[in-house]
């Protein structure tokens, strides 16, 4: 399963904070179409009926079924250049 790190946790909970519904509100990565060649990262007020939940320290992700297949041994981080601008990172998972 896709886990987060402190820093990915963080960022989506800044990002989540000013949703509708914070106390449901992701993001969201899918696929496009059947492919796994091709992830999309989108803010989510919840998850879709099929998706699978990670949630760590409050921070919600939402994974349809290709993206959590693709992901399931991935870790998610986050950073911010100098304007403060979120980027995510797929990375390996550490044992």
């Amino acid at each position: 399963m896709l886990t987060l790190t402190a820093n990915a946790a963080q960022a989506i909970r800044d990002l989540t904070a000013g949703a509708p519904e914070p106390s449901q509100s992701g993001i969201r990565i899918s696929s496009r179409g059947e492919s796994a060649s091709s992830l999309t990262l989108t803010l989510a007020t919840a998850p879709e009926p099929a998706d699978a939940v990670v949630e760590t320290e409050g921070a919600r992700v939402y994974l349809d079924p290709v993206a959590a297949t693709v992901l399931d041994d991935k870790s998610l981080d986050a950073g911010a250049d100098a304007q403060g601008s979120v980027s995510f990172l797929v990375t390996e998972q550490t044992a």
